[in-house]
């Protein structure tokens, strides 16, 4: 595994959802530092091209008029989920109000509409989670607005008759939560990490973090909490999990994400076999993608996505070492000396703290991950690290070398009241 691109340029979103189609990535809505989320604007829809890396944006109105109520309103927390060349949007919120519409888009035609659907409407929620199984969306957890409390039940959809479901299930389900990860694995339904509360149902602060990783057996609708081994994952929200068939074996990989009782950011990634219950982390080549929470991230044939996300601002700090045993003037003395005549200074990077906050910065970046990289990448890789000049490649590869390299240029500049 190696971490073959980074580029920035690209939408700078918080909490938005993204699926596939083809070799398309889909990202819906999310939220930017400093923008205005409570006035009802159509969702903005980014489209990144897998293979040239390049992202680009559909045109939308600035405001959801009668041509355009078939369009979902900008929003965060939600979910997305495809079949065929259909992208479902379900569920989340603005700053006003959640959801519980869902809407369709056609990816060939690029049109929005609102299918009819019948039986029991889940609640308008957000911090769910989604996946498709066969052709149905199974809906998990969240916080359930009308109500004003976490949600541990499970609802799917038919995305044949549009027919919602209250799915009855067996065993013992994991505890109430959102922000949580739900993947499909062949008829199973993982679900790992969320936030949960002391107090079950109800939203108190007292926060949980749950490392147990379940899941539903869409088969019998029985829940499965499966004894595991290895090195198991710090309870974590916001996190990223995704599939990838390495031989046929399904693992699932989670990334990221963040821990409130420890005020810590991650950029771990871990591995988890559901053939021998096994967790290991591991250690892809290259430059990891910074700490971060609230991140996309998908697989496209054998790469990982992952983009957008918020990490703790960081600055730069001078540290001299001294030694224990130094009485205080000769600490005074040292510090008069100029760093460069220092001989042991290290710079650390430190988070920017403001009125006992943790300074975020909304990221616009894209890394990529290969699982298996080709020879034809590696050498890729190794012409841009050490500057080898290109004349001599034929015009293919030189594409792709700017592919790799060329930043995007649709982000949207920091808000600096944010």
């Amino acid at each position: 595994m190696h971490w073959s691109v980074f580029l920035e340029g690209g939408p700078r979103r918080v909490n938005h959802a993204a699926v596939c189609v083809g070799d398309r990535i889909y990202s819906f809505g999310g939220y930017c530092t400093g923008e205005n989320y409570h006035k009802r604007k159509p969702i903005d829809v980014h489209i990144l091209n897998t293979v040239t890396f390049r992202w680009t944006s559909l045109p939308v109105p600035r405001l959801l008029s009668a041509e355009g109520l078939d369009m979902p309103f900008q929003r965060y927390g939600h979910t997305v989920v495809a079949l065929d060349n259909l992208i479902y949007l379900w569920g989340g919120r603005n700053d006003e109000l959640a959801c519980n519409v869902l809407y369709c888009l056609d990816t060939v035609t690029l049109k929005w509409s609102i299918p009819q659907v019948y039986g029991k409407v889940p609640g308008a929620r957000d911090g769910h989670s989604a996946c498709i199984i066969d052709h149905f969306m199974y809906i998990f957890g969240g916080f359930v607005e009308n109500i004003d409390r976490f949600s541990q039940e499970v609802y799917m959809l038919d995305l044949l008759t549009f027919h919602w479901s209250f799915v009855s299930t067996q065993g013992s389900p994991p505890p109430y939560r959102d922000f949580h990860s739900a993947t499909a694995v062949g008829r199973r339904m993982y679900v790992f990490g969320g936030r949960g509360d002391l107090n079950g149902p109800l939203h108190s602060q007292e926060e949980v973090y749950c490392n147990n990783i379940m899941y539903l057996d869409t088969a019998i609708n029985r829940w499965h909490r499966p004894v595991t081994h290895g090195n198991t994952p710090i309870g974590r929200r916001s996190h990223s999990s995704c599939q990838y068939d390495f031989l046929y074996e399904g693992d699932l990989y989670v990334f990221g994400g963040y821990n409130g009782l420890l005020k810590e950011h991650y950029n771990d990634l871990h591995r988890f076999s559901p053939q021998s219950n096994k967790w290991c982390e591991v250690f892809p080549h290259g430059a990891p993608p910074s700490k971060r929470r609230r991140q996309s991230c998908l697989v496209v044939g054998r790469r990982l996505f992952l983009f957008g996300g918020t990490s703790p601002m960081l600055e730069a700090h001078t540290v001299v070492p001294v030694p224990e045993d130094m009485e205080p003037g000769e600490i005074e003395e040292l510090m008069a000396v100029p760093l460069e005549e220092q001989g042991d200074v290290n710079i650390m990077e430190m988070e920017i703290i403001v009125d006992g906050e943790v300074v975020l910065m909304d990221h616009n970046d894209l890394h990529v991950m290969d699982f298996e990289p080709t020879l034809q990448t590696l050498c890729l890789l190794a012409v841009i690290r050490h500057n080898i000049s290109t004349e001599w490649l034929p015009a293919s590869l030189k594409s792709e070398l700017r592919y790799m390299t060329t930043n995007n240029t649709i982000s949207r500049p920091i808000n600096s009241m944010g």
